[in-house]
């Protein structure tokens, strides 16, 4: 420990920053944000159009697939790893990934190579997701960080408008190919920057190293649960050998990273970050949160389709509601975080107006109005972004510079497991009361006679936004830190 402090008050001090150099960082990582945000929007409508030129078509969903399992399971292990060598390397390591996946993809002569292309992308881009905010509390200190939030929620609004209108524009009218070859401009200007005034960060935590088997663990569980995640109800049955032998092999192999986490000299994910009941609790109900809000996206056009009697893409146009709603959520509770000495009552009281909301479209949705369902899907959006920048901002006061990257890199990791789980949960409920899926998963758009599924489906994602109330009621509050970072403990009691 003493030789510890001894090397910290030996080591050279960061060159100051000014703020012009700390905006220009800010914009980058949010640039290379993007392009993580919007590789998962882009390709669904090219899917159609990839298939004709590769073939292969029942391997589409390994498109997606590929993508997600390698982002997921990569977002702790970047927050570690930044945190040991420091951010200016890690992150360009990713977008480096990300490139490579990118130009595999783009060249793919066949299905294989482009869902392998695909998979190296996400292992570049679950990087992005974590190492953004990370780097954004480097810069700025608590008490002022909420505000980017509302920027990174922008970030994938963007992402979630303009990647399904760009994926159709290339597939139908050029190639579909420049879905993934634009990420190459946008991945070196973002790295152009970056460059320089990343260099004046210093490295968080000195004289540590990476748990190599416990990151394989990691990797290994997480990738086998998504899989049954992804697989269950779709393509084979929830209580089939299959999907049950993944669970059961998941579980297997998250008992040994648990295990390794008890017993290795320096664990991949500190048991004192992980002990920490802030850290733990605003993981927890951001986990919770995403899981609702996502599986209801999934939902809510097929309902708006099926029910309400919209067209594709207006049912399109309907969801941006939800989509605004979040964002402004997000932004209102980033400008008034700082003026609040309890600050997570304002996300209590969002979730609460997001249950409401959704109470309320469960029990007129066999009737309700297209008017009706704009204006309670974008107070629900309104109501659960508020929690964004309150979980976020939570766990970053909650630990040291030391921790910040791997803190924030199991925020990301839960946030992204969560959605997965929500989808899974809710196409679960949607098989179970009789609303019929294609064989890739997702719901069938056809009329249905009665609106029963949808009811269930609301109901449950307002369960799961209860469940996320009750852990942000239990979550301890810590006065957030202002500019003196120096008085931060090395973790928040």
């Amino acid at each position: 420990m003493d030789q510890t402090v001894e090397n910290k008050a030996m080591a050279p001090k960061a060159a100051p920053m000014s703020e012009s150099e700390k905006s220009a960082i800010i914009g980058g990582v949010l640039l290379s944000m993007l392009l993580a945000a919007l590789d998962q929007t882009i390709v669904a409508p090219a899917l159609p159009t990839i298939a004709r030129a590769l073939g292969h078509a029942e391997y589409l969903p390994w498109i997606v697939t590929g993508y997600l399992l390698t982002a997921t399971a990569m977002a702790p292990l970047y927050g570690k790893i930044s945190d040991v060598y420091g951010r200016r390397p890690v992150i360009y390591a990713a977008i480096l990934i990300f490139l490579f996946g990118s130009l595999v993809s783009a060249l793919a002569p066949n299905m294989l190579v482009l869902v392998i292309g695909r998979a190296i992308q996400g292992a570049g881009g679950g990087g992005l997701f974590a190492l953004a905010q990370t780097v954004i509390g480097d810069l700025v200190p608590p008490r002022e960080r909420a505000r980017y939030a509302a920027w990174i929620s922008g970030t994938w609004a963007v992402a979630s408008v303009a990647g399904p209108l760009l994926g159709g524009v290339f597939a139908e009218h050029l190639h579909w190919s420049l879905i993934f070859w634009i990420n190459l401009p946008i991945g070196f200007l973002a790295m152009a920057i970056i460059n320089n005034p990343l260099r004046k960060l210093p490295i968080a935590a000195k004289n540590h190293r990476i748990d190599g088997l416990g990151a394989v663990l990691l990797v290994v569980a997480t990738s086998l649960l998504l899989l049954a995640l992804n697989w269950g109800g779709s393509a084979y049955p929830w209580f089939s050998r299959e999907i049950l032998g993944l669970v059961a092999c998941s579980a297997v192999f998250w008992a040994f990273f648990a295990l390794r986490l008890l017993k290795a000299a320096e664990p991949l994910i500190s048991l004192d970050v992980l002990g920490n009941p802030i850290v733990l609790a605003g993981t927890l109900s951001m986990f919770l949160l995403q899981a609702a809000n996502i599986g209801a996206s999934v939902y809510l056009p097929v309902y708006l389709q099926s029910i309400v009697g919209l067209s594709v893409s207006e049912s399109g146009m309907a969801m941006l509601g939800l989509l605004l709603g979040t964002v402004a959520g997000a932004t209102f509770a980033g400008r008034m975080i700082p003026r609040f000495v309890h600050y997570k009552r304002i996300a209590m009281i969002g979730v609460s107006m997001a249950i409401v909301c959704i109470g309320v479209l469960s029990a007129i949705a066999e009737h309700a109005s297209l008017l009706e369902v704009l204006i309670l899907t974008t107070l629900t959006g309104l109501g659960s972004g508020t929690t964004f920048p309150v979980a976020t901002v939570s766990v970053q006061n909650a630990v040291d510079r030391a921790h910040l990257g791997v803190a924030t890199g199991v925020l990301t990791f839960l946030r992204t497991l969560g959605g997965a789980l929500g989808v899974a949960i809710l196409g679960a409920v949607a098989l179970g009361y009789g609303l019929p899926l294609s064989s890739e998963g997702s719901a069938t758009h056809i009329k249905l006679s009665s609106a029963l599924p949808f009811v269930m489906i609301f109901l449950t994602t307002g369960i799961t936004l209860v469940l996320a109330l009750i852990v942000l009621a239990l979550m301890p509050e810590k006065e957030l830190r202002g500019r003196d970072e120096h008085a931060a403990p090395v973790l928040a009691e």
